[in-house]
């Protein structure tokens, strides 16, 4: 699936990070701008994401992570509002939280801070304590389908410290991209459900969406 999207997007070579090893999963980085696409597979049983993903009915999205400049207060704010974390670390030039799904729900949330802000270890070398440059483009909004999304998106927006916006569904916007909730037939159907790109014309050639085996890729002209 990693060669399908970097074909599909015109993305550069991934980062291979060995440390998801921990959590019994490989997996492929894609730097698109500022921000990353993330492709995860188990590669053993009984892992928290393959346990996921098949209470999910197999392949689909299953994390949102945020880098936010003032991690403390949304970690407060998260243990405020009683939800679990599941994961933690503290490193020189990160630090990074994994949320317990069943108290965020449609997706593992994780507020993470990079030191610089920007930068972003899980990126591989290139974005260690430094910024970057990902394949030309933009992330600009995810869609996460929950059984109940104005209730799931009150829940993260009290994390991260954002109110829902209004409209027919509930929407968090953030500082340059958007996080909307839809309705999920069943909770088998939770979970992120599509990613939205903007790209360069050249790049997307005129398409307005992209299947790559469950992820849905929306594609809009570069600003």
């Amino acid at each position: 699936m990693a060669s399908e999207l970097r074909a599909a997007i015109g993305l550069g070579e991934p980062f291979r990070d060995p440390g998801v090893a921990a959590f019994g999963l490989t997996n492929a980085v894609f730097a698109v701008g500022d921000c990353f696409l993330e492709i995860v597979s188990p590669a053993q049983p009984d892992t928290a994401a393959g346990r996921y993903l098949a209470r999910h009915g197999g392949d689909g999205g299953y994390m949102v992570m945020f880098d936010l400049e003032d991690l403390d207060s949304a970690r407060r704010r998260a243990e405020s509002a009683g939800v679990r974390v599941v994961w933690q670390i503290d490193l020189p030039d990160i630090s990074g939280t994994h949320l317990h799904p069943a108290d965020t729900r449609g997706a593992i949330v994780s507020i993470d801070g990079s030191r610089p802000y920007g930068s972003w270890r899980w990126g591989g070398p290139d974005w260690t304590a430094r910024v970057g440059s990902g394949a030309p483009g933009r992330l600009c909004g995810v869609s996460v389908a929950v059984a109940e999304p104005d209730a799931v998106a009150a829940r993260w927006g009290e994390v991260l410290g954002v109110g829902a916006a209004d409209g027919e569904e509930p929407r968090l916007a953030l500082e340059d991209a958007s996080v909307n909730f839809v309705r999920a037939d069943s909770e088998a159907g939770e979970g992120l459900t599509e990613i939205v790109l903007e790209l360069p014309a050249d790049v997307r050639r005129g398409r307005e969406l992209v299947q790559v085996g469950a992820a849905r890729v929306r594609l809009l002209d570069a600003a």
